[in-house]
């Protein structure tokens, strides 16, 4: 049988059932990765879903994985438009009897997948769970009974036994011969010299992760660290590679588990599976609340009371505001695509409390320019902050002199972004 593998957020050949499945069950194989147009056209937010720095990350995770594809006889087969259509087109032209990708809680994938199996009814469907870290047969409650806010979610599902699932294919089937596309080519911007080195693809994710776990145990001191503003060692750096599928939620636990049988478990190991856990809260509400999750309201269905002013929205995404710490981060963020949690939360609290500024506006700019941009944890986080979301203690108001003084008391983090060499 002929079976097409659609490539979504899951770039990497660990832990994908789903392409084992779809391994085992075909004679022929069509692996493909759809690159949406919309991407790069400005929403009603003033932002592009998708900056010149993520995808250049994307890019390079595409090469990897076209690489590990040849190894074993197989090709990655890249198309540029509608994803609903390319896939439709393709299914017809190669008589696709099987069709498998991996699950995406964001509302947006989710859509496009329903419409498609509407339409290819008659074809088999092989749906993954690799995206998350928990499936929804794993939780001990119904999806549509999870719990408001993070805590008694982390609760109920940190003593979940997790096993670490199937291993990479060692042997495809031969490809189905198709034309690839030209990827679109977008202008870097200047790059700060202090940006961050991430390279895209599975091969890049799983160094990453034993370099921060085996290589250097820096995983043992990262509660102490985690709130640093700048720099590689303070905080495992997974989320982009996380963000595209180079690396699975589950291998991180399995590694973690490794890690912590040699070392010894201590809070800082468990504490990044409590940050891991807030990744996973935060996909399941995307699940539950679907689109409720870009509504101004949030999930919550109550107004923050928030407007929107140009002026005042680009004075704050360019940096150009009365705060000079704020100004750092925001430079930070343009000119690296990476800007730390710590700093996630001051700017975002700085737009919503300061200036009074629609909350969406902020998630969509960051939506464009980080380089580890996730659905669901980035409009959950900011959704948090502007108080529609799920902090049962309503908006975070962060007192951004205080942060400073804590963070940065020299300026030196301030300086590095505003006058830079």
């Amino acid at each position: 049988m002929n079976a097409l593998f659609w490539f979504r957020h899951d770039l990497r050949l660990h832990d994908n059932a789903a392409l084992l499945k779809v391994v085992a069950e075909s004679h022929r194989l069509l692996c493909v990765y759809v690159v949406d147009s919309a991407w790069f056209y400005p929403t009603i937010y003033q932002s592009k879903p998708l900056g010149a720095i993520r995808w250049q990350f994307i890019c390079e995770s595409l090469y990897d994985l076209q690489q590990q594809l040849e190894r074993l006889g197989q090709t990655l087969i890249i198309r540029v438009g509608r994803p609903e259509k390319i896939i439709s087109e393709l299914i017809a032209a190669h008589n696709i009897q099987i069709i498998g990708l991996n699950y995406v809680p964001a509302t947006y994938e989710r859509h496009a997948v329903v419409h498609l199996q509407k339409v290819h009814y008659q074809q088999e469907w092989v749906i993954g769970d690799s995206f998350m870290l928990f499936t929804a047969a794993q939780l001990p409650f119904e999806v549509e009974a999870l719990p408001d806010s993070f805590t008694p979610f982390r609760e109920r599902v940190e003593s979940i036994v997790l096993l670490f699932p199937a291993t990479r294919p060692l042997k495809l089937p031969p490809a189905i011969i198709c034309n690839s596309d030209v990827l679109p080519r977008l202008n870097l911007p200047t790059l700060s010299p202090y940006a961050l080195t991430f390279k895209g693809g599975e091969t890049s994710g799983l160094r990453q992760l034993q370099y921060y776990l085996h290589e250097t145990q820096y995983v043992s001191q990262y509660k102490q660290t985690r709130n640093g503003l700048d720099g590689w060692e303070f905080s495992s750096k997974f989320s982009p590679w996380l963000a595209q599928g180079c690396l699975s939620v589950r291998q991180i636990m399995a590694e973690l588990h490794v890690y912590e049988d040699q070392y010894g478990v201590n809070t800082s190991t468990y504490w990044l599976y409590f940050e891991l856990l807030w990744r996973e809260y935060f996909q399941w509400l995307q699940v539950r609340y679907n689109s409720k999750m870009y509504k101004l309201h949030g999930i919550r269905n109550q107004d923050p009371s928030l407007t929107f002013d140009s002026n005042t929205f680009v004075a704050w995404r360019e940096g150009n505001t009365d705060t000079l710490f704020v100004n750092a981060f925001m430079r930070q963020l343009k000119t690296t695509g990476w800007i730390s949690n710590r700093g996630r939360q001051i700017v975002a609290s700085y737009l919503i409390n300061e200036l009074g500024i629609d909350w969406r506006f902020g998630a969509a700019w960051f939506e464009e320019q980080l380089i580890d941009y996730d659905p669901a944890c980035n409009w959950g986080n900011w959704q948090y902050l502007a108080g529609v979301g799920t902090d049962p203690r309503g908006r975070r108001h962060f007192n951004i002199v205080k942060q400073q003084r804590e963070y940065d008391p020299i300026g030196e983090f301030a300086q590095r972004y505003i006058n830079p060499p």
